[in-house]
């Protein structure tokens, strides 16, 4: 009679695989939301929307001068103890408010198209970048066109120029909100322009659950079966 084997020391009892669960947790080391990716893409959109902005910005210079250009003048005139408008019904001093509206939208146009054409495929980081650099762009050439316009101390211009002397006003904006129009332009024009010719996004497929794939077993099954043809 045949001795019975005694098992092998380096087999533990069989332990059956668990079963197969494809919404079962994501096994630990495999996070498919890495950091590294997701940081890169953070720090390319923030860079983008400061080099967007600083070059938008710059453009206020230009527009700036243009207002101080092309404003119309409100003459002021003084009878040695008070200042008074030249003209009562003249319409110069919302003229100035009207100029720089409309060279605030014809900028806002330019920068948008410009920023569309720079930056074709478009993101958040450049949308963000164009709105500040514009709104930059509006205040910088306000205070531009303020500062080297007419002096702003009327009494003290008028003291200067003597009685009844014609002088300028001061060049200001006294419709703060024309202020919006630049940045509004910009990204209408923009918007526009990244939905007519933007690049499309591609088909999203189906999702699929990170644990996903084939069931524990699978490969070793594949290789018995290869086994056995070549048998």
């Amino acid at each position: 009679m045949t001795a019975p084997t005694p098992p092998s020391p380096n087999h533990g009892p069989s332990r059956s695989a668990p079963p197969y669960d494809p919404w079962g947790n994501v096994p630990h080391g495999k996070d498919p939301g890495a950091d590294g990716p997701a940081d890169a893409a953070v720090g390319r959109e923030f860079l983008e929307s400061v080099l967007v902005a600083a070059a938008v910005a710059v453009l206020g210079v230009g527009l700036g001068l243009l207002w101080l250009w092309l404003a119309p003048r409100v003459p002021l005139v003084s009878d040695g103890t008070a200042v008074y408008l030249k003209d009562s019904e003249g319409e110069e001093t919302v003229g100035a408010d009207g100029t720089f509206v409309l060279l605030a939208l014809g900028a806002g146009a330019l920068s948008g198209a410009a920023v569309f054409l720079a930056r074709r495929r478009g993101g958040v980081g450049v949308v963000i970048g164009l709105a500040v650099g514009a709104l930059a762009g509006s205040l910088l050439a306000w205070r531009l066109g303020v500062w080297l316009g007419p002096e702003q101390d009327v009494a003290a211009h008028a003291r200067v120029v003597g009685e009844g002397r014609v002088f300028d006003a001061p060049l200001e904006l006294h419709a703060k909100g024309a202020l919006l129009a630049w940045p509004l332009a910009a990204l209408a024009v923009h918007l526009a322009l990244t939905s007519l010719f933007g690049p499309r996004d591609p088909e999203p497929g189906h999702p699929l659950h990170p644990a996903w794939g084939p069931p524990p077993g699978d490969a070793g099954d594949a290789g018995d079966v290869g086994d056995r043809s070549r048998a």
